[in-house]
């Protein structure tokens, strides 16, 4: 765990139609990475007017919503908002984001195509907060689970995040064991000589395994920050460890394919050629279902 030199390959979405298998294997080998201009232009500034009206809401505070969460500001001690849930259920842009057609073939060049999108929600670093983020695993990989395809987390930056701000990551740490895991995010304070800063523009994209160690630092004066994640998993995976039930990922294999139709409607995406989401085996889809809701709780669908 000394200093490290890791070179970041240049992903641009604007160049290519998917990442490349070097640039897949650079993720799979160090646990993230970094994709320019996913999000540009029209579609961009939608996006970050409608999360900035979904960031005002919750600012503004939501009683009796399990959706939006707060914490404790470090500097002002008062209660500040810090994320949302089911973003997808609370915007139409966001339905369209996620059929997007660049990430969706870079998700299946990692995952196969019986992935599934999961979680989906919006995390905020309210402005003069400041607040830290510990060194951290979002999860870990299902006990038992050999199946070597990575599950991660697609992070869509919507503000700029420069090098007072921005996410680190500690390259390769998606293959420590839990036990080195585990000691380094106990060393006091954030220490990063084994990790590299990632500073992000608007519209940029982190692919990020859920074992890569990674957070940020403390900062002063901070503007928002506003940052979407949609999470993936391959069936397979989740078809046999969980932790939803198998009907929950049917329904949201229908949800998936709604977004699509959906992003190949909006006017930002006409130039685009649709990802075809063509899942196989017992993942098939025999016909297409309206979903019934954008809304599938989690905890509705968890595995007794």
């Amino acid at each position: 765990m000394g200093t490290i030199n890791v070179e970041i390959p240049f992903v641009d979405a604007k160049a290519q139609d998917s990442i490349t298998e070097e640039q897949a294997q650079f993720f799979l080998d160090n646990g993230f990475l970094v994709i320019r201009n996913v999000i540009v232009g029209e579609e961009l500034e939608l996006v970050q007017s409608e999360m900035q009206a979904l960031y005002e809401k919750g600012a503004a505070g939501v009683d009796d919503n399990p959706d939006f969460m707060y914490g404790v500001g470090v500097k002002s001690g008062q209660s500040v908002f810090k994320r949302v849930e089911y973003v997808i259920d609370k915007s139409d842009p966001m339905k369209a984001l996620l059929g997007h057609p660049f990430i969706l073939r870079s998700v299946e060049k990692l995952q196969g195509r019986n992935f599934i999108a999961t979680w989906d929600s919006m995390v905020l670093k309210a402005p003069n907060e400041g607040i830290i983020v510990p060194w951290h695993r979002d999860a870990a990989v299902p006990e038992g689970c050999t199946d070597t395809r990575p599950i991660f987390n697609v992070d869509f930056y919507l503000d700029e995040a420069d090098l007072q701000t921005c996410l680190w990551v500690i390259p390769g740490s998606n293959k420590w064991s839990k036990e080195d895991a585990d000691k380094r995010c106990k060393q006091p304070g954030f220490t990063t000589e084994d990790a590299i800063p990632v500073p992000m523009q608007p519209g940029d994209v982190i692919f990020h395994n859920i074992e890569v160690l990674h957070g940020s630092p403390a900062g002063d004066g901070n503007p928002l920050r506003r940052t979407v994640y949609y999470e993936f998993r391959p069936g397979e995976i989740e078809a046999e460890f969980g932790p939803h039930t198998l009907e929950y990922l049917s329904l949201k294999q229908h949800l998936l394919q709604d977004c699509i139709e959906r992003r190949s409607n909006a006017s930002y995406a006409q130039g685009e050629t649709p990802f075809a989401y063509e899942p196989n085996g017992a993942f098939a889809i025999r016909a297409p279902k309206p979903p019934a809701q954008y809304r599938y709780a989690h905890e509705v669908y968890w595995r007794r």
